[in-house]
C-alpha cells in the first residue's frame, strides 16, 4: 500500500489509505504545496550569494593571474571532472572561463533574489549588517560556547583558505580545502546542532 496526498480538500476519507492507516487521508490544496517547494529560504539565498562572490572571485583570479599557480591558470572543466592535466599558462580568456564565469553570476543572481524575497530590506540590507552581524557572532558570549565557538569555527575556515591562497597563489589546492572544508563545516553543524537546542 503506498502513502498518497489528497489534493482535493473535499476527498472521500474511505479509502484504502483511510482503513489501512486508520486516520485520515492527509490533505493539502495544490496552490499551498507549491508555494511551500517554491518560496525561496533566507539561509540557502545567503548561502547561494556566498558561493556566488566565492565563485565570481575564482573566475577573476583565473582570468588575471591565474587560480591553479601563478600564471598558471585552471581549465574549469578538465578540474571538476577530474582530468589531470587541468591547467595551462596560455592565460586567453577561453569557453571554460565563460561557463564558470555565468555560472557564478547565476548563483550569485538567485541569492540575491532570495534575499529580496525574504529579509527585510532586501539584499542591501542583509549585506550591510553582515560585517556587524559577523563581528557580534566573533565576539559576544550571550549565545553559549557552541555558537561562538561555531562562528570561530567557520571564521577560522575561511581565514586559513584566504590566507594560504594568498600567499602561495593558488586558489584550488585540494589540501587546502580539505581543512578549509573540516572547520567550516564543523562550524556550521555546530551552529545548527546549538541552534536546535535553543
Amino acid at each position: 500500500m503506498c502513502c498518497r496526498v489528497i489534493f482535493d480538500e473535499s476527498a472521500s476519507s474511505e479509502n484504502g489509505y483511510t482503513k489501512h492507516l486508520g486516520r485520515p487521508p492527509v490533505t493539502m490544496s495544490e496552490s499551498t504545496w507549491m508555494e511551500s517547494l517554491t518560496r525561496p529560504s533566507k539561509a540557502l539565498s545567503a548561502s547561494a550569494v556566498l558561493l556566488g562572490a566565492w565563485l565570481a572571485l575564482l573566475t577573476i583570479v583565473n582570468l588575471t593571474q591565474g587560480a591553479y599557480s601563478e600564471g598558471r591558470k585552471v581549465l574549469w572543466m578538465k578540474f571538476l571532472t577530474g582530468v589531470k592535466n587541468s591547467s595551462t599558462t596560455d592565460m586567453s580568456f577561453v569557453a571554460d572561463d565563460a561557463i564558470f564565469g555565468a555560472l557564478s553570476v547565476a548563483i550569485l543572481a538567485a541569492g540575491v533574489l532570495g534575499l529580496n524575497k525574504t529579509h527585510e530590506g532586501g539584499f542591501a540590507s542583509w549585506v550591510s549588517g553582515l560585517p556587524a552581524c559577523i563581528m557580534t557572532r566573533l565576539l559576544v558570549f550571550d549565545g553559549g560556547f557552541k555558537k561562538l565557538a561555531s562562528s570561530w569555527l567557520v571564521a577560522l575556515g575561511v581565514l586559513f583558505y584566504l590566507i594560504w591562497s594568498v600567499n602561495e597563489s593558488t586558489w584550488v589546492d585540494p589540501g587546502v580545502y580539505s581543512v578549509a572544508v573540516v572547520l567550516i563545516s564543523f562550524g556550521v553543524g555546530i551552529g545548527i546542532l546549538s541552534e536546535s537546542e535553543s
